[in-house]
């Protein structure tokens, strides 16, 4: 484990500060109960702990993903497994319950989507959108059209 600092100040007496360096193996880190109060304090919590997980061989290469690469893999998915996925951390609930996933799952399940349901979805949120009846959606989309009319008669 390296960790490496740069002292940064406007001060005469830290001018000729040079940059600092801890070097340690990992058995050592998990030993050195001083260092991680120090990097607690520096780093933050979430940082000692993500470092201690590390060191231990406990990472979640998964919860590392970047989110596009995590939205494409969960459109895979049934539906019921994305609502257990949700249930895992504030992280896959925020995935899980976003409008770009349900966007692609809207679009790999139907056959068209039309213009005026694409607004519709982005208005009421794609997720509502998917799990709304066809039904509902249908009387919805004769309101809007509705008020849309509405709207154009007013303006001319």
């Amino acid at each position: 484990v390296i960790f490496r600092w740069w002292k940064i100040s406007l001060r005469n007496e830290f001018r000729e500060s040079r940059p600092g360096e801890i070097k340690e193996s990992q058995e050592d880190f998990l030993d050195d109960s001083s260092l991680h109060v120090q990097i607690a304090i520096v780093f933050g919590a979430r940082v000692l702990e993500h470092v201690l997980n590390l060191c231990r061989g406990n990472y979640d290469l998964l919860e590392r993903l970047p989110v596009p690469l995590l939205l494409h893999i969960i459109s895979f998915l049934e539906l019921e497994d994305i609502a257990r996925l949700s249930q895992v951390s504030r992280r896959f609930e925020m995935i899980c319950n976003s409008n770009e996933l349900w966007e692609n799952i809207v679009e790999n399940l139907c056959d068209t989507i039309t213009p005026e349901m694409k607004e519709l979805a982005q208005e009421m949120g794609w997720k509502q959108f998917f799990i709304t009846n066809r039904l509902q959606l249908q009387l919805q989309l004769r309101r809007r059209r509705q008020k849309q009319d509405a709207q154009n008669k007013k303006l001319t």
